[in-house]
This record gives C-alpha cells, structure tokens and sequence, in this order.
C-alpha cells in the first residue's frame, strides 16, 4: 500500500509493466494444456482497468482522492466506499506491477486446487476481512498514542495477496525460500519484512492486516466457507416463516378428524361421555366358531337364530346373519321381518323335542 496522494491520474500511464505484465500472463495461459484460472485473471484485468483508466473509462471511475483508505474517514462517516474500492486502486506503477505479479503467481496456483467459485469467495472475504483488521489496528494504535495509521491515506491490493499467501502456504510443510529451508507459515512474515526493506512507505498496518486475514480466513474455512455460512444464515431468517406456516398447517390437520371405513370402531359416532369400549360391548359377542352371543342376557346362540333362543333379542347382525343362511340354505331365508315370534317358539320347542 502507499500513501500518493498528490494526483488522480497516473504519471505513468503509458509505461513499461503493462506489457511486461501482459508477457508473464501469456508465459502463464500460454503454453498447451496449461491451467488457466479465470478468476484469476479477471482480477488482474480489473486492477489493470482501474490503474491505466483507458478512454471513457477515466470519467467514470472514481478518482484515487475518493476511494483511499483512510480510517478516520471511514469511521466518521461510514464511507464505505474507501473501505472496499481503496484495495482496488493502485498509487504507483511499482506498487501495482508487484501486486499484480504476486496475484499471477499465487492467485493461479490456489485457484487451480480450489475451483473458481471458492477461490471468488476467498478473494470477497479477504477483501472485507483485510480491510477489517486495518481498520482495528489502526483504532488500536490510536488509543496507544500513535496517531499516524489513524490519518494515513493508503490503497493496494497487498493486502489481499498477502492473505492469499497465508492461505497457500497453509497447504505445505517446509518451503525453500532464497535457498534457506524455513517452515511455510512464516513466509507471508518474511515476505513482509522484504516489502518493508524494499518500500519503507508501504503501509505496515494495512500488509499486517492481511496477513491477519488469512489466518482468520483458515479459521472460519476448517468449518465452511465464510460466504456460504453468510448465505446459510440468510437462508436461515428468510425461511423461518415458511417453516412456521408449515408447523401450523400440520398442527391444524393432526386436530382434523380422522374418518376410516375399516372396523367397526373407527365409524362409529362420537358421544359425549361414552367410550369406545362401549361400543365395542354393544356390538354382538362372538364365541366359539358358528355361535354368537345375545347382548342382552349373553346367551349363546346358535348361528342360524336370528334371535336370542332365551330372551328373544333379536340378533343385531342381522345382515351377515342373513348371508350365511343364503349360502347354506339357497333361497330359504329366515329372517326376523318374515317369521313372527310365536312361530320362532314353535320351532325352537319342536328342536327341543327332537
């Protein structure tokens, strides 16, 4: 990050690292079979865009005085704006030929392992998480007395890159680094020490804050994606009223009586103070095979008496009563409507007598 402030228009517009940018890209997608991370190199073109502000483009970007990163402003005013825009923007042609060759590098290495669509999701949250951690950083240091990253004017994408970095080499063990052995998660470290031995004006609050980023990155990515969990609570608060109108609708037909044509208790009418076992009581005993028990003096009768032999009751299954005597005597039918009771008597002595 640095700290121009001095113009809105680049001196060097028209200088050398475009097209040497554009020839280590080429050495990048060119070659047969190569990977070629599309996101990747969006990202570089949209910095290039934004740096170079060819033709009309120029009148439509905001300009570097509007968009740089500066937490007082931000905080006093909620700009949002500089919060997000300000890593885009670039104060120097060095500054953005260094970004964008470190973006190259390590920008295609993690999008080629990660996919596209999680590598865009980590570029997103880097961004916001980077610009995070400045911002407290630099609260922080103003409440310790050192007024200077409070009012300091920055913008640059090293932030990101060096988030990007902390995510890469979480992935290895030991990496060589100018020929010295050291483990990998020191090397965004050391990486740092280097750009502030090569530019004491980089920004050290905003480089450490990257770094930060990508430690948190790692954190919240051991459980999801810090977007999809974004998402996932989104989806969480828009279908809770879906979930609770489908809570009332299964409350409203679990209350909703139930109607079945199978068994005799299931179509039986509700009565207040009447339980189903009176029911059930009240329909005719069945015992042994081919006899059927009165419900009035629960004598047992026999199957083809249509009334009860001791008290005259008359059987209540009448129905299948009179189906049974279809089967076993043709067309004979011996029924309560057609034989009076005096005439059941006869024949019930004239059984006796036999």
């Amino acid at each position: 990050m640095g700290i121009s402030m001095s113009r809105d228009r680049y001196d060097a517009r028209a200088g050398q690292t475009l097209p040497l940018l554009a020839f280590l890209m080429l050495l990048k997608y060119g070659p047969a079979g190569a990977a070629r991370p599309p996101v990747t190199a969006a990202l570089i073109a949209a910095n290039a865009l934004v740096y170079f502000r060819p033709g009309d483009l120029d009148a439509l970007l905001p300009r570097l005085r509007q968009v740089t990163f500066n937490p007082h402003l931000i905080i006093k005013y909620g700009d949002l704006r500089r919060f997000f825009l300000s890593a885009f923007y670039h104060t120097s042609e060095a500054q953005f030929f260094m970004n964008m060759t470190s973006l190259l590098r390590t920008g295609a290495e993690l999008e080629a392992s990660m996919g596209s669509s999680e590598f865009a999701s980590m570029v997103v949250s880097l961004v916001g998480l980077s610009q995070g951690f400045t911002l407290l950083l630099s609260k922080g240091l103003l409440s310790l007395g050192n007024h200077v990253p409070y009012y300091h004017f920055s913008a640059g994408f090293s932030g990101v890159v060096l988030g990007m970095n902390v995510v890469l080499n979480a992935r290895a063990g030991d990496v060589v680094w100018f020929g010295v052995a050291i483990p990998a998660k020191y090397v965004a470290w050391l990486e740092l020490l280097l750009v502030q031995a090569l530019n004491p004006e980089a920004h050290l609050v905003g480089n450490v804050g990257g770094i930060l980023a990508g430690l948190a990155y790692l954190v919240l990515r051991r459980g999801a994606e810090p977007l999809d969990l974004m998402f996932s609570g989104i989806g969480d608060i828009v279908s809770q009223p879906v979930r609770f109108a489908g809570r009332l609708l299964r409350s409203a037909a679990a209350h909703r009586p139930r109607r079945s044509v199978q068994g005799h208790v299931a179509s039986l009418p509700r009565e207040t103070g009447r339980s189903v076992q009176g029911h059930v009581a009240s329909l005719p005993r069945e015992t042994v095979q081919g006899m059927w028990g009165c419900t009035a003096c629960s004598y047992d009768n026999s199957r083809c008496a249509d009334v009860c032999e001791m008290c005259s009751t008359p059987h209540q299954d009448r129905g299948f009563s009179r189906r049974r005597h279809l089967q076993e005597g043709g067309n004979r039918e011996l029924s309560v409507e057609e034989l009076s009771v005096e005439e059941i008597r006869r024949r019930r002595l004239q059984r006796f007598e036999k």
